[in-house]
Formats: structure tokens, sequence, C-alpha cells
């Protein structure tokens, strides 16, 4: 196996190189790129096209969680929790530098909700299995006021203690990617599909445009897979025009507030809202990730879509009778907003909540197939099983999916507390050979020079905003800081990249414009 640079020029190349490709993947989060890994490293030739970056949408915007779903178990849905939780254990062997067991406390008020929370993450354990991240216990309030010192403890009867996994979801996308380059697998963003092309009514490849230089494309492919998340239904409308949507979107909103409110190397988990669902607050990079919401919102803008006060205000009120010192909108550093692709419901009375979370395999007449829903922690079976129906469905000779036991981009023989494992030394080695690049970005946080250059060098950053939300998470952590960081980003790309300063001012432009939509004034 030859390992391939991720290098968008180069990779521009091999499109024109290659007259048909086995499959072709329109759509570059985690789904689409999970695919990418499996459909290349079973030796299939695979291209993947992403309109914007590599996981800009949904994939960047989760809770952080890698986990089998407690709610889910809650539901019922006990087939969807044990996968997820064997999923969860193939995540932390392949890619430990990025995905990290996390413990969770429920605080209980009640004497039932102890028996409650207690016998349901004991048969949580069970479906666990060999792949357990830790056994829950009871804990006594004493030792719950511990692990949160900011707790509210009146009343307080101890709490459900219990293990999931954490990791850093872009992060991720972009190992995943690179991981499919080294078997040979090509991927671009900022490039658009704008049609599919067909041949006795079959899908036979696309139309697009490199977004980069407005060239215009004519791509050949045995297989075309529909792995656009909440746009998955526009691809099905280029292929049928008369298609139903087959996707309900739901809205999750977080906001990010100082580690202060928390203390904690744990994780609060609350059971139920005013409203039923569960609500999280996480450690993350030095900060706390308090979410989610889940409210069918339409007329977003599916790229950016804005939160609500309602919903803010919700994420607010919900932490605030199980603190002691709450925070308040003055403390929120930054909020972000995402559209999760839900399977459309038949029945149109559910409520977000209630649609399930797992995935659905579609195969037009036309042989293009389409996968939506899932979640990050099932990304690997959910690819798995979109190329096997693909690759039939195409008659490309069967090849067996071998993706369970590849190491992700980034995993190294000794363990590494960076989420960028094995590429740690080579950003260290940057560093030693120009030592200006160790100076960090922006006071309060530790990003450095370096990472910028790293980006774009390895990492296909062709953006300000691609540095600076999710090749670093700074956008997402402390949307002021990474305003003041941007110029700097700026400055070091455009020397990297040979551009000139009428880019580096739009590109300030277009980030500050964005980036006040994660600030709260």
């Amino acid at each position: 196996m030859e390992n391939m640079t991720f290098n968008r020029r180069k990779m521009l190349g091999q499109i024109e190189a290659q007259k048909t490709w086995d499959i072709l993947i329109i759509g570059g989060g985690a789904t689409g790129l999970g695919a990418a890994l499996d459909a290349a490293s079973r030796g299939y030739s695979t291209l993947l096209l992403e309109q914007h970056d590599f996981a800009k949408g949904t994939s960047s915007r989760s809770t952080k969680l890698i986990h089998g779903g407690v709610r889910y178990l809650a539901q019922g849905n006990i087939k969807l929790v044990y996968r997820a939780l064997y999923e969860r254990g193939v995540l932390l062997q392949n890619a430990p530098h990025v995905v990290k067991p996390l413990s969770f406390i429920i605080p209980c008020y009640t004497r039932w909700d102890k028996l409650k929370y207690t016998a349901g993450l004991k048969f949580y354990d069970l479906l666990s299995g060999k792949h357990s991240f830790g056994k829950s216990t009871f804990l006594p309030a004493n030792e719950v006021a511990d692990h949160f010192p900011n707790i509210n403890s009146n009343n307080l009867k101890g709490g459900v203690q219990y293990f999931d996994g954490q990791f850093d979801d872009a992060r991720l996308a972009i190992n995943i990617a690179q991981t499919a380059a080294e078997h040979d697998a090509v991927l671009l963003n900022y490039f658009k599909v704008t049609g599919l092309t067909k041949q006795e009514g079959k899908t036979n490849g696309i139309t697009g445009t490199d977004l980069q230089s407005g060239e215009n494309y004519n791509i050949n492919a045995r297989s075309v897979i529909n792995a656009t998340g909440i746009f998955v239904d526009d691809i099905l409308q280029m292929d049928n025009a008369d298609k139903k949507p087959v996707i309900t979107t739901s809205q999750g909103v977080h906001i990010v507030i100082n580690k202060y409110f928390l203390e904690s190397g744990s994780a609060l988990m609350i059971p139920e809202t005013s409203d039923g669902r569960v609500l999280f607050a996480v450690p993350w990079h030095g900060h706390v990730i308090i979410g989610t919401t889940d409210n069918l919102l339409k007329q977003q803008d599916p790229l950016e879509p804005k939160a609500l006060e309602s919903e803010i205000q919700f994420l607010l009120d919900g932490v605030k009778r199980f603190l002691i010192k709450s925070p308040s909108r003055k403390d929120v550093l930054s909020v972000f907003a995402g559209l999760r692709p839900l399977a459309a419901s038949s029945d149109h009375k559910k409520t977000t909540k209630e649609i399930s979370r797992d995935h659905k395999l579609i195969l037009s007449n036309s042989g293009l197939t389409t996968i939506t829903g899932g979640k990050w922690t099932t990304y690997r079976k959910m690819a798995e099983e979109t190329i096997n129906l693909s690759a039939s469905a195409s008659g490309l000779p069967f090849k067996q999916c071998i993706t369970e036991d590849i190491k992700i981009h980034g995993w190294a023989k000794v363990y590494t507390d960076s989420i960028y494992g094995a590429d740690e030394e080579k950003i260290n080695e940057l560093i030693i050979n120009e030592p200006a690049l160790a100076s960090i970005l922006v006071n309060g946080h530790g990003y450095r020079q370096a990472e910028v250059i790293w980006a774009v060098r390895n990492e296909m950053a062709i953006t300000v905003e691609d540095v600076l939300a999710r090749r670093l998470r700074l956008l997402f952590l402390d949307a002021r800081a990474a305003v003041s960081a941007a110029p700097k980003v700026a400055t070091l790309m455009m020397k990297e990249l040979h551009l000139t300063e009428d880019w580096k001012q739009q590109q300030l432009e277009a980030f500050n414009k964005l980036a006040a939509n994660y600030i709260l004034n």
C-alpha cells in the first residue's frame, strides 16, 4: 500500500488520470468519509467529493460523545445501543489519540431515581460486554460533591456513575480522510456536485465544479453514493425530480462555558429536562460544553444554522437547578448549532426525540445508493453496509470489509495525550526547524502557529474558517478568541499558500461575519 500525500493539488491530478471510478461518494461528513475508507481499503478505486470542507456540517457540531446512547436504551432501542457500544469499543481501539473514556455522573435527588438509573445502567454495562469502558456504580452524596464541587447538594441522595466515550469530531473526520488517502482514495473539499449523469436510466457519474478554480468536470463512476447528510433529498431529486423527502431535520444547539462551572474531569448527565430530554455538561478541551437541544426547525441556513434565543435559554435553565453557581448569557464563550438528518417518520405527530437515530439505506431504480440518519459512533458500520449495497448493486466484485482492524491516522504504539497522536512529533519538528512557530496564536489558548502550517500542508485546510473551526477548535470553544487569532492565521496561510493581501482581507471579512453567529451579545 502506497501512502498518498493528503494534498489537494495532487488529488485533482488523480481525477484527470482516472477514467472511471469504482465508487464515487458525494459528501464529506462522518458517513461519507467512513465509506471512502471502507471502499478504498477493500481495493475499489474511490473518489469522494465535498461541496464545502470536510465535516463542515453536522459532523463537527456534535456533543463530542462516542456512546451507546443511554436515552435510546430508555426508549427500548436495544439493538441500536448494542451496536453502538460495540462500535464504541472499535473506535477506542483504532483511534485512541482522538477517542477517550469519560466518567459520567447522574445526580439523584430521589430514592426512585437511585433505583431506576442504577438498574438501567447495569443493563447498559451488560450490553457493552467485553467492550466496557468501566462498570457503573452508585456514589454517595459526598462523593458526587467531590466530583462536582459546584453541585447543588440540597436533597442530593447520591449519583450513578457510568462510563462512555468522548472525542473530537472534526479531528476524527480529518484523520479518517487521511487514512482513506493512505489507502489510495482521492478526496476533495470545495468540489460541488451539480448533477448526476445516466446511461440507459442508470446513474454512471456526476457533473461537478471545483469551487477553487471554477473548472467544470464530468466524472464517470460504476457506483455513486449519496452521503450528504441534511442534503440527501437534494441529490435524490437530482436523480428523480418527483422523489418525496426522506429525512426530517432537527436542530441541536450547544453552548460552551468556562471549566470553572464544572470543575471536574467527569461529565454531568441530566437525565430529564423540563421537556423530557437528556442534557449533558461535558468537559472538553479545557472548557465545558452544554447540550443539546432537539427541535424541528425549518428555513434555517443548512451550512450555518443559528441558535434561537429560546434554545440558548433552555440550556442555561437546564443546568441551573443542578449547580450552585450557574452560567448566564454573559458566561457563554461560544454557541453553535447543527442540523441532524433523521430518517423521516410517517407519523407526523412524533416529536424529534421520538424519531429513530438509526440509519436508513435506499437503493434507487437508477442504482444510486443513499445513506442517511445514524450517529457518529456507528459511522464505521454504516459505511460497511453502504459499500456492501453499493458494490453489489453496481456489479463490482465482492471484497470483504476490513475497517474493523484499520488503525486511524495518528494512531501511535506509545500512548500520547495529544489529539494529533503520532503527528505531534512531526509538528514539533516544524518548530525545531522554525522556532517562531512555537508562538501561540492567542492568549489563554495553547494553539501554536505550527499547527496552522501543519493544517495547510497536511490536512487540506483552504480557508481561515477551516483552520479555526475544524482543524483547531477555537471558534467552537471561544469565538471572541478565534476572531482575535484570525489575522495571525490569515497571515500565516497567505505566506504558506503564496496568496495576496486581497485574499487575506476577504478571508478575514468572511470569518468575522461567520464568527458573529457564535458570539452572544
